[in-house]
This record gives C-alpha cells, structure tokens and sequence, in this order.
C-alpha cells in the first residue's frame, strides 16, 4: 500500500485547482441566485389579499401553484434533479435540431462545453430557492404584524414597507439560516460530479482512477472542502456581526 504519496497530488495539481475554482464559482452562483429566487418563493406563498377576486386569484392563481414547485424541490431528492435537469430538461430548450430557445451548431457547443455546468446550476439553484423561500417566509412571518399595518397608515406602499421596514429586520433573523444553505450548497455541488461537470468530486474520481491510489486525492478535496465551508462560515460570522451593530445602538 505504501505511505502517502505527495508525487500523486503534485502531477495532478492543476485538475484539483480547476476543480476547486469551478466549485466556487457554481457555489457563488447558485447562492446568489437560489437568494432571489428563495426571496421571490416566499413572498409569492405569503401572498393574500382581503376581497374576491384578487383573494381567490392569489389563493389558486400564487400560492398553491408556489407551494406544490416548492414542494417538489424539496421532497426529491437533489441528485435526481440534477439528473432530470440534465437528461431531460435541458434537451427540451438547448438542442441542435429542435431546441426550443437555441438550435444548431451553438446549441451543439454549449451543450457539448458548458451543458454540465448549466444543468447543475439550474437544479441547485431551483432546490436552494425552495428551501430558501422557506427561511424568508417564516423570517417575515416572525416580525410583527403591526409594523406592516403601521406602515400602510403613513401611506407606504406594499414595496416601501418591504424594502425599507420589514426585509432589513427579517434578514437579521435570516442569515444564520441563510448561511447554513449556503454551506449546503458547497458541499452539495459535489453531485454535479455525476453528470461529468470538472468540480472537485471529479477531480478526485479522475485522479483516483488514474492512479490508482484513493487516500491521496479523496483526502485533499476533503480538505479543500473543509477550508472553502470553514471561509464561507467566517465570512457569514462577520456580516452578523455588522447587521448585530445596528441592533445594539
């Protein structure tokens, strides 16, 4: 079996430094997005108005519609809709014959370069906004009601009570679960290894099966990993620390 073997790691350095800023840029990507996105679920499932028939529009028109899509992202799992996205969403709208947003020889390109990485960006970030819409409402639904009210009695619009009085307090009691999906999202971006997609879990396989050896490139990305989530810890502990300022005053 022999000792560990540094010879392994440094031939095949370039692949796990590939693999690790592949990583992170589909981690800051899906995050970003899977924010928006999770930000527009829960304020669509919250959504209710007083009199028919804007109630009934918005009852059966919004927020079922919202609760069975996050519904779905959330009670299958991830590695299933990574693979449905790439085997059988993708084709539908990226195909060189009959795709219906881009055909030809771009859609053969992109598919061919880039469509691992599309298909595993679109299905973390459509899984990170369900559970995400799920943080935003119940962060919303924690501030009290009478905020909101007040601010409809000085005139503020829906939009100005959410911008300026509601979102910024919500999001101080958000983040920490805000953060705790993020981590999720590095670690989970290892799947997308299974569709071919360069990250660190396939330069691991590949190196692995190049050499033959497990303990050296399984270690490293392990590590790497550990490093990447305990940044992305760090950095979310600072901005509570600064939003936390403002509640001290």
């Amino acid at each position: 079996m022999g000792g560990f073997r540094f010879d392994v790691l440094a031939e095949y350095w370039p692949l796990f430094v590939e693999g690790a800023q592949i990583t992170i840029e589909l981690t800051i990507g899906c995050v970003c997005c899977g924010v928006v996105l999770g930000m527009i679920l829960g304020m669509a499932r919250m959504a209710s108005a007083r009199h028919d028939p804007w109630k009934s529009i918005l009852y059966y028109g919004v927020r079922w519609p919202v609760t069975i899509w996050v519904s779905f992202f959330r009670g299958t799992p991830l590695f299933v809709q990574i693979f449905l996205m790439y085997f059988a969403v993708l084709p539908i709208f990226i195909h060189p014959v009959d795709g219906l947003i881009i055909d030809g020889e771009l859609a053969r390109e992109l598919r061919s370069n880039y469509g691992a990485f599309i298909a595993g960006f679109v299905a973390i970030t459509l899984n990170a906004g369900a559970y995400m819409s799920e943080v935003f409402r119940a962060g919303i639904q924690s501030l009290d009601k009478g905020q909101t009210e007040a601010a409809r009695s000085i005139g503020m619009t829906w939009w100005q009570t959410m911008r300026h009085i509601i979102m910024p307090q919500a999001f101080r009691r958000m983040l920490p679960a805000l953060g705790n999906n993020a981590i999720a999202i590095l670690k989970d971006s290892s799947l997308v290894s299974a569709i071919g997609l360069t990250e660190l879990a396939y330069a691991a396989r590949t190196v692995a099966g190049a050499s033959a050896r497990y303990w050296e490139p399984y270690l490293t990305i392990s590590l790497m990993y550990w490093v990447m989530t305990l940044a992305l810890a760090y950095l979310i502990r600072e901005m509570e620390k600064r939003l936390g300022k403002g509640d001290d005053k």
